[in-house]
């Protein structure tokens, strides 16, 4: 016995052809919206606090273009890359010291790097600029002869006390570039014919530089504040003007902050530069460089007024 079927009933469980567009909804983050009215709240109360104390701001523009503030712009900024220069140059010696299978070498450059990095920046500053109590006389034989305190200037007590500082942080930053680097490149470089001299050019270096650069800018940063340290021995440069123009005027604390605008504004033009030579050494180690700050403006304002899908 055969059971009777409805040809003409359509089925019922036969989902339409047609797929239904999925309505997502958006999950709200009412931490979010909390944590931002926090900091709203922040920073709306420090405005005020710093509104309620007697500042005279117009000072700030009024010698913010000052020929002694210009003056100690351009000698923080002469510091900053000839302490540097000394800097990278002692580093990639005792880079290279440290990495040597001699003895000898690798100990002296352990030693001056833990001397160097344990000690302060200010402290070595004061011990080269008062060594003249204790030497009377420089006295290099037939080469140089004088005395100590001629010889130990402002200027090089700062050049000394803060590129033979930064040397030592610099030859751990070249020795992990160089050590990031498989030896099986080298090794393969020279069994191809290669000298030692090419396959550092053209191997070696090349890929270390992709871990030295990151860390050599944020050095270069740290250097340009770090001269501020300078105005305790007697080196006129941007802090140790400001400092004396805030006696004079009056206005010691708005001069301090003429200082600090001054130096965020170098910083932030150095960070631009290290951006730009990161992504310059970056080629190669990605599949697509990442954009510059002009391209991504450019690609917000080309994208405002479309609608969602790239449809015009």
């Amino acid at each position: 016995m055969t059971a009777d079927i409805d040809k003409t009933a359509g089925p019922k469980d036969v989902p339409p052809s047609g797929a239904q567009a999925i309505k997502a909804i958006p999950v709200r983050h009412y931490g979010r919206y909390v944590t931002a009215l926090i900091a709203i709240g922040l920073l709306v109360a420090i405005i005020y606090a710093f509104g309620q104390g007697k500042i005279n701001w117009h000072a700030v523009p009024d010698y913010f273009f000052d020929d002694r503030i210009m003056t100690g712009v351009g000698k923080t900024l002469l510091l900053t890359v000839l302490s540097m220069l000394i800097g990278i140059v002692g580093g990639i010696v005792l880079a290279v010291m440290r990495l040597s299978k001699n003895p000898v070498t690798s100990a002296i450059a352990w030693f001056y790097i833990w001397f160097f990095r344990g000690t302060p920046v200010l402290v070595q500053l004061f011990l080269w600029f008062n060594l003249g109590l204790v030497f009377e006389y420089i006295n290099l034989g037939p080469i140089y002869k004088n005395y100590w305190s001629d010889f130990m200037t402002p200027l090089l007590t700062a050049l000394l006390g803060l590129g033979l500082n930064e040397a030592a942080y610099m030859a751990e930053i070249c020795r992990a570039g160089l050590l990031a680097v498989d030896e099986g490149q080298t090794e393969a470089a020279h069994a191809l014919g290669m000298s030692h001299g090419k396959t550092l050019r053209r191997i070696v270096i090349p890929q270390a530089m992709r871990v030295i650069v990151p860390p050599t800018g944020n050095e270069v940063i740290n250097m340009l504040k770090t001269t501020s340290l300078v105005a305790a021995v007697q080196y006129p440069e941007l802090f140790r003007y400001a400092q004396d123009i805030g006696q004079v005027s009056g206005a010691p604390v708005e001069m301090y902050f003429l200082a600090a605008a001054w130096y965020l504004i170098m910083t932030s033009v150095l960070s631009v530069g290290q951006y730009y030579i990161e992504r310059y050494y970056a080629r190669g180690s990605s599949r697509s460089l990442p954009p510059t700050p002009w391209q991504k403006v450019k690609a917000n304002m080309f994208s405002l007024g479309r609608p969602k899908g790239g449809m015009a």
